[in-house]
């Protein structure tokens, strides 16, 4: 346990970023493309027509939530806590989706991938995505949300 943050779980953070990262290498050295999750989410809803073949698409978007069961059920359990209100959910989701299209791509593949390849793009948008998060959790602080 750390000091102040007893919900934090370190190890099991790092484990996660270097499953992460291992799925962006696989994408990346095996497929020629980004594994940024917005861009994979519209190619296997058919949003989008360009992009990672479709089939590979549907598996990564299909394998993130059996991959999140799977843990969860290996572990016995994960513990989640949701606001009262579903609006708040609904409405973070498309602000996040919005912003995904604005930026042209998400955290996964500007923060993950495009920051590993030093590409300065994604470099602008990832420091962009963490001021964006600082002040939005500051701000629901200040207001009592938190």
């Amino acid at each position: 346990m750390i000091p102040g943050f007893p919900n934090a779980m370190p190890v099991e953070g790092f484990i996660g970023g270097l499953l992460i990262g291992l799925a962006a290498a696989i994408m990346l050295l095996g497929l020629g493309r980004i594994a940024g999750v917005s861009g994979l989410a519209a190619r296997a809803t058919g949003i989008a027509d360009t992009g990672a073949p479709r089939g590979i698409a549907l598996a990564f978007v299909i394998g993130l939530p059996l991959g999140a069961f799977l843990i969860a059920t290996l572990a016995g359990g994960v513990t989640t806590t949701f606001p009262v209100s579903i609006w708040p959910l609904i409405i973070g989701g498309l602000l996040v989706g919005f912003g995904t299209r604005l930026g042209s791509g998400c955290t996964s593949g500007h923060g993950v991938c495009g920051m590993s390849r030093l590409s300065p793009r994604s470099l602008v948008a990832t420091a962009l995505f963490m001021a964006s998060g600082f002040v939005t959790v500051a701000l629901l602080r200040l207001g009592g949300f938190l």
